[in-house]
C-alpha cells in the first residue's frame, strides 16, 4: 500500500511537471557586456558603508572632514549616522544644541561634496524613536491592574489601589533619578471591573510574553521565536464573561468605589495606563528620554518633527539627482521591547477585531475569561491589534515622513520586536540585517535569512547588513583576511551591501592611535587602523561583489510560509542549511514569506509568483493548528490555480473574530482541499483544481522547527522534475541570480585548503565565464559540458577563494573537451637577507636586516616584537625571463596581515587574501629588479607591549590631565585608546612577511578543441 501511495505521489507530480516560465522579473535587463565595465569599476552606490558613531559631544568639524575624506579614499560609499554614549567621557558639544546641529549640517555638506550617502537613525542612541521631548502620555504604555477582594458583608469604604508599573525590561537602574520619578508619576485610569470571587482561577502560562508586557531579545537566546498554536490542557475555573460587571463610572479619582457588592465575595480590578519604562539607549545624555508611543501617530510625528525635522531644517533640500548627502532614515534593531496599550487602544481594537475587549481585560494579568481557548484567542487578537498599530501608526508613518522629504527608509526588523519580523521588515524600502563577527558576540544570522527573504519576495535589489559587529573580546583582531569567509557567507546568504560596525569618529589628535572607540564594541573599521592605507583593495572586492549581487533577482525554489500572528521570528528548517553559525544553502534555495505578503501572490505556469517577479516552485505551510479563513482561502486559490503546496490542514482559527463560525469556515475549506478523511499515515498527494497538496503524518514525523525536513521537500522537487540549482561534492557555498538572458552564480570555498572540483549549474544560457572580484579579471571557460538543463564545469579555488560564474547568451566561447592543465613553473625563490624599515614613531627601528623571513613577535628587539603598523621589506633580485607563456606572478606565501607590492618604482597592488599572489608580468624585467613589500600587522602587539608601561589613560570616567592640558605624555606608551582590551601577559599575534616569496609562471595547457558554443 505504501508503494502505491508513493507511486501515486510520483505520478501526480510528473503530471504537473514544470513548464517553461514565460514572465521575468520586472527590472531592466542589463547586458553582460555593460556589466563587465561596471564590474571593473563599480559606481559609488555599490560600495560598502559604515556605521559612523559619535560619542556624546566628542566631535569637531576637523574630525568630521578627516573621517569622511578617509572613507572616500578607502572606497566607502555610504554611512549610518548615530550618536551614542558608550564608555567614553562626555564631550563639550551637547546633543541637538545649536553647535551640534551646525556640525551635523557640516557633515551633510561634506558628504554631498564627497558623494557619500548618509542614512540617519530616527532617534538618539542606536535604537528606537524617543528623547527628552517625549512626554509621559506620549510614551510606550502598558495596561496594568491592581485588585481587591470584597464582599457584601464588608462595611468599610472600598478603596482600589493605584496599579504599579511593570518593571522595565532593562531594569530600574537604567533610569536616571528624574526619569524614575516621571516613570512612577504617570498614571491614567482606564477601567474598573468586578466578578464573583473564585478561590482558584486558572492562570495562563507565559502571560507577560503573551500579553506583550515584555519581548526579550531573540539574539540572546532568551525567548521563543514564536508562540505555540497548540493550547496546553489545563484544569480549573475561569471567569464567567457574563458575570463581569463594568464599574468604571462608579470609581472616583481617589480610587474610592461607590458600589455595594451583591451577595458573596467579589474580585474588583482597577486598570490603568502606565509608562513601560523604555528610554532611549544608549543615547547621549542630552538625548535621554522616553521612547515614543509606537501605537500613536501623533506622538511619533511630534518626535520626528523635534529631532529629524530640526536636522532637515539645517541642511539644503535633499536631492535624488546627486549621489551624496542625506538619503535615508533608519530604524535600527528593535530594542525597546513591547507595549500593549495606548489612549485609543480599545477603540482601535473594536474597529480592527469587531468586538469590545473590555471584559477580557482580566486576561492581561493571566486570568482565564470564559475558557482557556477563548482567552488565548483574545490574546492572539490583542497581539495582532498591537502589530497592526505598530505597522500602520509607526513604521508606515516613518516611511511616509521619509518620502515626504525625498528620503527612503531602512529597517532592521528583529530582536525584541513584538510584531512578526517579516511583517515589520516588509514596510521598509530597504530591509536590513545584522551579523556579528563569528566568535566575537551574538549569533544574529537569523536576521540575514529574514531580511533577504523580505528583499527577495518584495523585489528590493538592495539588502544591506550591519556587518561584523563585535563585542569586547575583538581587540582589533579582525581584518579583511580574517573576515573573508564570513563575508562570502553573507553574500551567498543574500546580503549585498556591508555596513561595517563600526567607524568611530576619530575626534582625538591624530597622534593618538588606535584612538577613539565605541566603548569596547565594534570591529574598529576606521582611519586609525594599521592596515587602513591598504583597505581599498578589499573594498574593491566587496564593491564588485555587491554590484553583481544587486543585479537581477535571486533564484529560490522553496517558499516557507510563516504562521499568522505575532511576535514571530522566521526560523527555517535546520536541515535546509549546511554548517554551523555560517550555515549555507543546500541545492534548492529558499525564502520565508509572511501571510500578508502571500496575499499578493498568484500562480503562473505552476510557479507561485509575486508582483516583484519573485517566483517559487513549491509552497511549504507551517505545522500549525490555526489559520484564519482569509489565509486558508488564499492558499485554496493558489492550489486551485496550479500551485504545489506541502502541508497538513489547520484545525481552527486563532482569533475570536466571527467565533465560533470562523472555525466552521476553516473546516469547510479543509474538506474542500484535503478531503474528508483522517491525516494519512504516509505522505500523499491530492489533486485540487489545477494544483497539488502534499500532506500526511510523515511530514510531522520528520518535522524540523515548523516545517517538514528539507530532504522531504527536496525529494518532491526532484520528482517534479526540477533539478537542484547547484551541485558539487566540494565544500563550496553558492547563490544564484538571474535576469532573462544571463545567470550569475557566486561561489566560495568554505575551507582553508585549496580545492579542485566539478560543479553542475542549472543554467544553459550560453558559455560560462569566471569573474574574479579580487583581481577584476574575467576568464572564458572552455572546459565545460552541457545537457538540456545544466552545465558542468571543473573549477579550482584557493583557500577561502571565491568567484562568479556567469552564463550569458552573449558568450560564445570555444568549448574544449579533453585534458586541461594549469602548469606551474617556479622561476625564482627570493632567499637570503631582506632590508626592513619600521616606523620609529611606533617604536620600531628605522632600518634593520632580516637574515631570513621571520615572525616579528618572536624577535629579540622589543621595538620589533611589539611593533604595530606598516614595515617595508626591500630586496633587489636578478630575473632571467626566458620564453614564458601565460602570466608571471609574485607569490608571497604566508602574510600577517596585509601586503602592498611595488616593483621597479611602481605599485603593483595590495594582497589581502589567498592565493597571496599578484601578476607582475607587466612590471618585472630581465636583469636587476627592485622589490618593496609593505606589510601591515594588527594593533594588538603594540597595545600589549604598552601595558608594561604606566597607565595614563581614562580613569574614573575622566580624560587624563595631560590630554586636557595639551602636555606631553610621560608614560612612554606609544598607543592610546578609549577601550582597554589587553594586559601585558596577553599572547602576541604572529606578524610580518613569513614567506616563502617566489616568482612563478602559470599557463594553461589545452589539448583538443571541439566546437563553438
Amino acid at each position: 500500500m505504501a508503494f502505491l501511495r508513493n507511486k501515486y505521489v510520483y505520478l501526480i507530480l510528473c503530471f504537473f511537471a514544470t513548464n517553461v516560465v514565460k514572465s521575468q522579473i520586472n527590472v531592466p535587463k542589463q547586458r553582460v557586456s555593460e556589466m563587465k565595465a561596471n564590474f571593473l569599476l563599480p559606481k559609488d552606490s555599490y560600495k560598502p558603508g559604515v556605521y559612523w558613531y559619535f560619542m556624546d559631544g566628542n566631535l569637531s568639524k576637523e574630525s568630521i572632514s578627516k573621517d569622511l575624506e578617509s572613507m572616500k579614499k578607502a572606497g566607502i560609499g555610504n554611512l549610518v549616522f548615530l550618536e551614542v554614549n558608550v564608555g567614553i567621557p562626555r564631550g563639550k558639544v551637547d546633543f541637538l544644541s545649536k553647535q551640534w546641529i551646525n556640525l551635523f549640517a557640516h557633515a551633510e555638506r561634506e558628504a554631498r561634496r564627497l558623494g557619500i550617502e548618509i542614512t540617519l537613525g530616527i532617534g538618539p542612541g542606536w535604537t528606537g524613536s524617543g528623547g527628552p521631548w517625549v512626554k509621559a502620555e506620549e510614551s510606550m504604555q502598558h495596561l496594568v491592574s491592581s485588585q481587591v477582594v470584597v464582599s457584601s458583608a464588608d462595611k468599610g469604604k472600598i478603596i482600589l489601589p493605584v496599579p504599579k508599573p511593570k518593571r522595565p525590561f532593562f531594569g530600574e537602574d537604567n533610569l536616571t533619578v528624574d526619569f524614575k520619578k516621571d516613570w512612577m508619576a504617570y498614571y491614567k485610569d482606564v477601567a474598573v471591573l468586578a466578578f464573583p470571587f473564585e478561590e482558584q482561577i486558572t492562570k495562563i502560562a507565559d502571560i507577560d510574553e503573551k500579553s506583550l508586557y515584555y519581548r526579550a531579545p531573540y539574539s540572546s537566546g532568551t525567548v521563543k521565536p514564536y508562540l505555540p498554536s497548540r493550547i496546553a490542557m489545563q484544569t480549573g475555573k475561569g471567569i464567567e464573561k457574563s458575570a463581569i460587571l463594568d464599574l468604571t463610572s462608579k470609581m472616583s479619582s481617589d480610587g474610592a468605589l461607590n458600589w455595594t457588592p451583591p451577595s458573596g465575595k467579589w474580585t474588583v480590578m482597577r486598570f490603568g495606563a502606565r509608562n513601560n519604562g523604555a528610554i532611549t539607549r544608549p543615547a547621549p545624555v542630552p538625548g535621554l528620554g522616553f521612547e515614543s508611543d509606537k501605537f500613536d501617530t501623533l506622538a511619533l510625528n511630534h518626535h520626528l518633527d523635534t529631532y529629524v525635522g530640526k536636522l532637515l531644517g539645517s541642511i539644503n533640500k535633499t536631492r535624488k539627482d546627486i549621489p551624496g548627502g542625506l538619503k535615508r532614515l533608519h530604524m535600527d534593531s528593535w530594542e525597546m521591547g513591547a507595549q500593549n496599550w495606548t489612549g485609543n487602544f480599545r477603540l482601535a481594537f473594536i474597529k480592527s477585531r469587531g468586538y469590545d475587549p473590555l471584559k477580557y481585560f482580566p486576561v492581561y494579568s493571566g486570568n482565564v475569561v470564559g475558557s482557556l481557548q477563548e482567552s488565548e484567542r483574545f490574546l492572539w487578537d490583542l497581539r495582532e491589534t498591537a502589530q497592526e498599530l505598530i505597522l500602520k501608526n509607526h513604521a508606515e508613518q516613518v516611511k511616509a515622513y521619509a518620502h515626504r522629504h525625498g528620503l527612503s527608509l531602512s529597517i532592521e526588523p528583529y530582536d525584541m520586536n513584538p510584531t512578526a519580523d517579516l511583517r515589520l521588515g516588509a514596510v521598509a524600502d530597504v530591509p536590513m540585517a545584522e551579523f556579528w563577527s563569528k566568535g566575537f558576540g551574538f549569533n544574529s544570522t537569523y536576521s540575514v535569512i529574514e531580511a533577504t527573504s523580505i528583499g527577495h519576495v518584495m523585489g528590493h535589489s538592495l539588502i544591506p547588513a550591519e556587518a561584523f559587529t563585535a563585542q569586547d573580546n575583538e581587540g582589533w583582531k579582525q581584518h579583511p583576511t580574517s573576515m573573508k569567509n564570513q563575508g562570502d557567507w553573507a553574500f551567498a546568504a543574500g546580503v549585498n551591501r556591508f555596513v561595517y560596525h563600526t567607524f568611530q569618529n576619530q575626534f582625538l589628535p591624530d597622534s593618538l592611535k588606535p584612538g577613539a572607540t565605541m566603548g569596547p564594541y565594534g570591529v574598529h573599521w576606521d582611519r586609525n587602523q594599521t592596515w587602513w592605507p591598504m583597505v581599498n583593495a578589499y573594498h574593491a572586492y566587496v564593491s564588485r561583489c555587491q554590484y553583481l549581487l544587486q543585479q537581477g533577482r535571486t533564484v529560490a525554489d522553496i517558499l516557507y510560509l510563516t504562521p499568522e500572528g505575532s511576535p514571530h521570528v522566521f526560523v527555517p528548517p535546520s536541515s535546509a542549511l549546511r554548517g554551523d553559525t555560517l550555515a549555507d544553502r543546500s541545492g534548492y534555495n529558499f525564502d520565508g514569506c509572511a501571510p500578508a505578503q502571500l496575499m499578493k501572490a498568484y500562480v503562473e505556469n505552476r510557479y507561485i509568483v509575486f508582483p516583484s517577479g519573485a517566483r517559487y516552485r513549491i509552497l511549504v505551510l507551517p505545522e500549525s493548528e490555526t489559520m484564519t479563513p482569509e489565509l486558508l482561502t488564499k492558499i485554496s486559490s493558489l492550489i486551485s490555480n496550479g500551485a504545489t503546496v506541502i502541508g497538513n490542514p489547520p484545525k481552527r482559527s486563532p482569533s475570536l473574530i466571527g467565533y465560533p463560525g470562523c472555525d466552521q469556515q476553516i473546516k469547510k475549506i479543509v474538506r474542500e482541499i484535503w478531503g474528508q478523511g483522517q491525516l494519512p499515515k504516509t505522505q500523499e498527494a491530492k489533486h485540487y483544481g489545477k494544483g497539488t497538496i502534499i500532506w500526511g503524518e510523515a511530514l510531522r514525523k520528520q518535522q524540523d522547527h515548523l516545517y517538514p525536513h528539507y530532504g522531504q521537500t527536496a525529494e518532491l522537487l526532484h520528482k517534479l522534475p526540477l533539478e537542484e540549482d547547484f551541485v558539487t561534492m566540494a565544500p563550496v557555498r553558492y547563490t544564484h541570480r538571474t535576469n532573462g538572458n544571463w545567470d550569475i552564480y557566486f561561489l566560495s570555498n568554505t575551507s582553508d585548503s585549496a580545492i579542485s572540483f566539478k560543479a553542475a549549474f542549472r543554467s544553459v544560457k550560453g558559455a560560462p565565464e569566471i569573474w574574479d572580484a579580487v583581481t577584476a579579471k574575467i576568464k572564458q571557460v572552455s572546459d565545460f559540458t552541457v545537457t538540456k538543463t545544466k552545465t558542468m564545469i571543473p573549477i579550482a579555488l584557493a583557500p577561502y577563494q571565491s568567484c562568479f560564474v556567469v552564463f550569458s547568451k552573449e558568450n560564445r566561447n570555444m568549448q574544449v573537451a579533453g585534458l586541461h592543465e594549469t602548469q606551474h613553473q617556479e622561476l625564482l625563490t627570493l632567499k637570503g637577507p631582506w632590508g626592513v624599515s619600521f616606523d620609529p614613531k611606533w617604536g620600531g627601528p628605522e632600518k634593520v636586516v632580516f637574515d631570513s623571513l621571520s615572525d616579528w613577535s618572536k624577535n629579540k628587539l622589543e621595538g620589533i616584537k611589539y611593533y604595530s603598523g606598516i614595515a617595508a621589506y626591500h630586496k633587489t633580485f636578478d630575473f632571467k625571463a626566458g620564453k614564458l607563456k601565460g602570466e608571471t606572478y609574485l607569490e608571497l606565501g604566508k602574510v600577517k596581515n596585509l601586503a602592498r607590492v611595488s616593483l621597479n618604482g611602481k605599485v603593483v597592488g595590495v594582497l589581502w587574501t589567498s592565493p597571496w599572489k599578484i601578476d607582475i608580468s607587466a612590471q618585472v624585467k630581465p636583469g636587476k629588479n627592485e622589490l618593496i613589500i609593505e606589510i601591515a600587522n594588527l594593533w594588538a602587539n603594540r597595545l600589549i607591549g604598552d601595558e608594561a608601561k604606566p597607565d595614563d589613560g581614562i580613569a574614573g570616567g575622566q580624560w587624563p590631565q595631560w590630554l586636557l592640558s595639551g602636555k606631553p605624555r610621560t608614560s612612554g606608551r606609544f598607543t592610546f585608546t578609549t577601550s582597554k582590551q589587553y594586559s601585558s601577559d596577553s599572547p602576541l599575534l604572529e606578524s610580518g612577511l613569513l614567506g616563502p616569496v617566489r616568482i612563478i609562471n602559470e599557463s594553461i595547457n589545452i589539448k583538443k578543441e571541439v566546437k563553438l558554443r
